[in-house]
């Protein structure tokens, strides 16, 4: 099987200001074709050596896997995160017109 040319990547975000923004950068910069803001999910994690609950929002970003390194560079760049989630998930398969245009919209400038 080729290598997926497409990924799907999820970053959460301490609040909405701060997604917003990430989200604005990234697919201005077209490093993301599209990011969709989940505006409240409950992350459990452990961190500092406790069990955490914190509410946060969800960046859920798709773009080629070509730009998956600048896109994780920017990330970090911008997040108030001293360790922010990025997980890049592979597209195994989508509407050919849609990846069409993640690629169009994921070319560098």
């Amino acid at each position: 099987m080729a290598e997926p040319q497409y990924c799907v990547v999820y970053v959460t975000c301490g609040g909405q200001s701060e997604a917003a923004h990430i989200a604005e950068a990234v697919v201005g910069e077209k490093l993301a074709a599209c990011v969709n803001i989940v505006p409240s999910v409950t992350s459990v994690y452990y961190w500092e050596n406790q069990v955490n609950h914190d509410t946060e929002c969800l960046l859920i970003m798709k773009t080629s896997t070509a730009r998956l390194p600048a896109l994780e560079e920017r990330v970090k760049a911008l997040h108030s995160y001293t360790v922010p989630e990025f997980i890049a998930l592979p597209v195994l398969a989508g509407s050919q017109a849609y990846l069409d245009w993640v690629a169009r919209n994921t070319t560098a400038l």
